[in-house]
């Protein structure tokens, strides 16, 4: 939620997890959290799930990851 990572394309972020989230009925099981500077402004955007720090994501990366992460779960 950094300005540098929200500049770089973070300002979809958001929708597209929670979008995400709601389509697979997973709302109340995923806790989603914004944080500020991750000391990798420059890699951004970056997001961290389940305490794994991924920079440099686009939409495509985000949709990915979360099914491979979260596939399973759905």
């Amino acid at each position: 939620m950094g300005s540098a990572c929200f500049s770089r394309g973070n300002i979809r972020t958001l929708d597209l997890i929670q979008r995400y989230l709601k389509e697979r009925g997973l709302e109340q099981q995923v806790k989603v959290t914004g944080t500020l500077c991750q000391d990798r402004c420059r890699q951004g955007p970056n997001l961290t799930l389940q305490g794994e720090c991924f920079c440099g994501l686009d939409s495509r990366a985000i949709l990915e990851l979360l099914e491979e992460r979260l596939g399973a779960c759905s």
